[in-house]
Parts: structure tokens; sequence; C-alpha cells
């Protein structure tokens, strides 16, 4: 297949206008926030080049870290300017994540245009944490700013945290940890212990010091006031900025930073900036973008691609405003196709040409494990069936990531990985479909609808969508959870009635794939996807409970209560 016009410069290495590394110039200054707080700043630049457009990155990460990433920068035409975000590092003040960011980004961007070197045009880079810092300072609308490049990050802090209703709980623990203060006496941290420990009020206490933030975080899983300073989605219609959203399938943010390219380009209230949006969706976890290989996966060369490079593009295009980038044919989306290993363009996403299909779950008994009675079928059952049920015990949780001696319970990973071991587990309904005899292409947002009940006052649903290879390899593709007490809204709990049947549907996020034939697709259900995402005791207290309670859940699929995957499907 054709590669993407704008995507040449992003799979290749980068050519630049390279001028002499010895006419970089770096300086470190002290900007001052409107608190008064100095935030330590690095100032990148080409010596013979008297004003320039400016690439700026705010980071809790170490600014002098990337000291070869602005380097690059520079040398393609641009100032940098890397700053450590408030209480990091070199910077003065104590930090609460994202709790300045907003203004401490205004400030800055304000500070470099009064600079001789900035010719009054600026764009923000960065990921995660860094990607977030964009937004904050964008809803902002500092002078300035005329373009953001948001890698795998948020605009609603709450959904960056919860699911379902469920909370991210080795994320958000493991990076409290590492980025508070930590007392010089504080004993390494047994994650394997701290990570089951309940309540979960108390997991700081457990990790061995004092974050409030974090007790915060965990205290509050209502969508509730509580988040509201963080919570940016609204806003973003209002903003004339270009912007480069960039994200993979296992990535922890996929839904977040494809649904703000979503918004940006379909709500934009200028009809100019819905039109200057750019999505670029591979196949990575967090930790992987732009690499080919992905947990157990091989992607294939394909898969590579030189995000600095596309970055670069970016800017030549919105901060130059060079005239050969402009020239360039521009793509809306483009997004990796999974199993057939190709890029793909497309105008939005999802990608038109691409329809929803149900999938029914059927079983003619018991579908706990691989070698159950369980089947997938694009035809719904016509007689009843009896329910399966497995037993969610928050002692032995389901795991997310099957367990290996190298990576314990505490280690798992979002990426694709072999998950035959946790499917060979009786808490684990398995639904598996017939050889396809043809190959099935789906792109879009994935969904699960199920008839679940349970015996407990509150219970979790996990469904995980997985492509088994010939050889038996059960390669994970996306997965969704739903808190029961959650069910109908996550800003305000409602307990479960033990015995009664709900419809629930589940979130499953965005992916692309081509399985092939001779492949099967297969549905896996679970009480439980820890520790990415804490246990539901079971109880139904709360995170400020620690009883915990063996539920025996239920899966219904019958006429009348139909379960089933959506999965959108190219259209024939």
């Amino acid at each position: 297949m054709r590669r993407p016009s704008f995507l040449s410069l992003c799979l290749s290495a980068v050519l630049f206008r390279v001028s002499n590394a010895a006419d970089i110039q770096v300086e470190t200054v002290q900007v001052p926030m409107r608190d008064g707080i100095q935030l330590a700043t690095d100032v990148y630049r080409e010596t013979s080049i008297a004003q320039a457009p400016v690439v700026l990155m705010r980071t809790p990460y170490d600014k002098s870290k990337r000291n070869a990433t602005a380097k690059r920068l520079v040398e393609a035409g641009y100032a940098v300017v890397f700053q450590d975000c408030r209480g990091t590092h070199a910077s003065q003040g104590v930090l609460v994540p994202y709790d300045s960011e907003g203004q401490d980004g205004y400030d800055c961007i304000e500070w470099i245009t009064r600079q001789p070197w900035c010719n009054g045009r600026i764009g923000m880079t960065g990921g995660s944490y860094v990607g977030a810092v964009q937004w904050q300072a964008a809803v902002e609308k500092p002078p300035g700013l005329v373009t953001i490049a948001p890698e795998a990050t948020w605009s609603s802090f709450y959904r960056n945290l919860y699911l379902g209703g469920a909370v991210r709980l080795s994320l958000i623990s493991t990076w409290a940890a590492g980025n508070s203060i930590r007392p010089a006496n504080a004993k390494p941290v047994d994650w394997g212990k701290t990570l089951f420990h309940l309540p979960l009020s108390e997991m700081d206490d457990r990790i061995g010091w004092p974050i409030p933030w974090l007790e915060g975080f965990l205290t509050h899983p209502e969508h509730n006031g509580y988040w509201t300073r963080l919570e940016l989605t609204s806003r973003l219609p209002d903003l004339d900025l270009p912007a480069l959203h960039i994200v993979g399938y296992y990535d922890f943010f996929a839904r977040e930073s494809v649904g703000n390219f979503a918004i940006m380009q379909k709500q934009a209230r200028n009809p100019k900036v819905r039109q200057q949006q750019r999505l670029i969706l591979g196949p990575w976890d967090h930790g992987t973008v732009g690499k080919s290989k992905v947990g157990e996966i091989e992607f294939g060369r394909e898969a590579a691609m030189d995000t600095f490079a596309a970055l670069v593009d970016w800017y030549d295009r919105y901060l130059k405003q060079d005239a050969t980038a402009l020239s360039k044919a521009f793509v809306p989306v483009l997004y990796f196709s999974m199993g057939d290993n190709v890029w793909r363009e497309a105008q939005t996403w999802p990608p038109e040409g691409f329809e929803p299909h149900s999938f029914y779950l059927q079983s003619s008994g018991k579908a706990n494990t691989r070698h159950g009675k369980g089947r997938i079928r694009p035809t719904p059952p016509t007689e009843d069936e009896p329910d399966d049920t497995f037993q969610a015990d928050p002692a032995n949780p389901t795991p997310a990531c099957p367990v290996t001696d190298k990576r314990p319970l505490s280690a798992a990973i979002w990426g694709p990985v072999n998950q035959s071991s946790t499917e060979d587990r009786d808490d684990v309904l398995v639904y598996t479909g017939d050889a396809l005899n043809e190959p099935l292409t789906f792109a879009g947002n994935v969904e699960a609808t199920l008839h679940v009940s349970t015996d407990s006052p509150d219970a979790d649903w996990v469904v995980k969508l997985v492509d088994v290879h010939p050889d038996g390899f059960a390669q994970n593709l996306a997965v969704g959870i739903q808190r029961g007490r959650y069910r109908d809204s996550v800003t305000a709990a409602r307990l479960l009635t033990p015995g009664k049947v709900y419809e629930i549907t589940l979130d499953l996020g965005p992916v692309a794939a081509t399985l092939d034939k001779g492949h099967r697709l297969r549905v896996d259900i679970s009480g439980a996807y820890f520790p990415l995402f804490d246990r539901n005791p079971n109880t139904g207290e709360g995170p400020f409970g620690s009883r915990t309670a063996i539920a025996t859940e239920s899966v219904r699929h019958r006429p009348g209560a139909l379960s089933r995957l959506i999965l959108p499907c190219r259209a024939r």
C-alpha cells in the first residue's frame, strides 16, 4: 500500500538544513511566575538568527535530560525553551500535580513573547504530563501560542485516572511515589503488597509517607466538583489552535487523545481550526510511541515512525508557515491497522466506511477458561441458554497481565502479550469464534453490551477483545471495565440489587485491525484487571472500606438479553 504523502518524512531519517552545533547558545535563566516563584528555564538558540519561532516544553521530568531534543529543534530552525515545572528539579515551589500548570504556562509564554529572539510565534511539545500542560496553557489563551502537539494525554484529569468508575491504581500510585517528597529514611516500597492494601484512602501511608494529593485522587471516584479545575474538555472548542495529536491503541490515554482530536475537528467554533487537526494513531503503549516492538508483538518496520520528524513537519507548517510544508497534502488521520500492519489514511475518526456489527456471546453451559464452551458468533442465539458464572475474589483478582517469573503481578503492562495463561483461570469467561474463512477488518471505537447480575451490592465487569492467532497466541487488542455502582453515571453511585439483571455497556476504546484467515475472534470477561485498575471489594463501601467479599457474577445471553461485542467493521 502506498504510504501517505505526509508520512514519508516520518518513516525515514530527518534531513535538516543543519547549522554548526558550535553556534547553538544554551542559557539557563530563572523566569518569575505571577506569585514570585522562579522556574528554571533553559533557552537554546542559533546565535546567527536574530529572531525565530519558539518551541516550548514544560516538564516535571528534568529539562536537562531533553538536551539532545532541544538541539535538534534548534538545528531545524527554532528557538527552544525547556522549563522545569513548579516544584521539580531546579525550579522553586512545591509540586501539586497539574495544580498550577495553566497559569505557569501562560506566564512562561508571556515571558517568551517579550524576548528579543522570539518572532512572536510559539508552539508547545511533549507527551503525557508534558502533553497535558499544553492543554492547560492553551485554555488560558496566552498571546503568542499558535499551535500545540499534545502526545498521549488528557483534557479531563478525571478520565485520565478513572474508567467506568475504576481507578488506574498502579499507574497513579507508582507515579505518586516517584514524584513526591520521599523521606530520607523511607524503606523501599513492596508494590506486591502495597497495591493490595485496603482501604484505598490509606495508600500513601502504605507507600510509606504522606502524599495528600494521592489520597484525594483515590478517594473521589465520582466525577464531581473535586475535579472541576482539571476538567478542560468543554473549553476545547473555543481554542483557535492547530493541534497534532499522537497516541497508541495500547496507551491508557488512547480514549482521551482520540477524543480530544474528535472534539477539535468536529466542534471547534472556528471552522478553519477544524481543518487544522491531525491524529496519528499507532499500535503503541505509553512507553513505545514510534517503535515497532510493543509488548510481545513485533508489528514490523512499517509500524516504526520518527515522531520527531512528524513534529518538525507540523511546526514547519504552523510555526514557520514554510511554503514547502504548507504545499504538502494535509491528511487529518493516519492510523495503523494491526494484523495486516499497514498505515491507512482517513478524513476523521472513526474512519468512514465502517459500520457497527454485533457478535453475540453464546454458550451451551460453562464458558469458563479457553477450554470451556463459550462461543462468539455473528448471529444471535434463538433459544434460552444457561447463564455463565464466575467468582470474583478480591484476594485473588484476575491479573491484568499474565504473570511470569520475570513479570510479577505488580509489574503488569498495557501492551499486547499472550493472554492464554490468564484464559486458563476459572474466573475468566472465554468466548471464541470459529476460524475465519476471510479477513475481518475493523476500525473505530469498540463497545460491548452485557446482561449481568451478581449476588453482591457491587462488582466489576471487564471485557477484553482478543485476536487468537493460528498458533494459539492470544493477542489482546482492547479492554474496557465497568464498576457496577457506576453503571448509569460516574457522577453518583447506585448499588446493585443482588440477583437483578442489568444491561451495561462498556467502552473498549479505539482500535483498528485485520484478523486474517485462520485467526479467531475472542472475548474474555472477568471481574478484575488488577493492578492496572483497582480491585472491586464487592461490598459497595467505596475507597474508605476495607472489607471484601467474593462475588458470584453472571453473564446472560439469550433472546431478550443478548450480550454482544459491537465491532466497527468494514462496510460491504
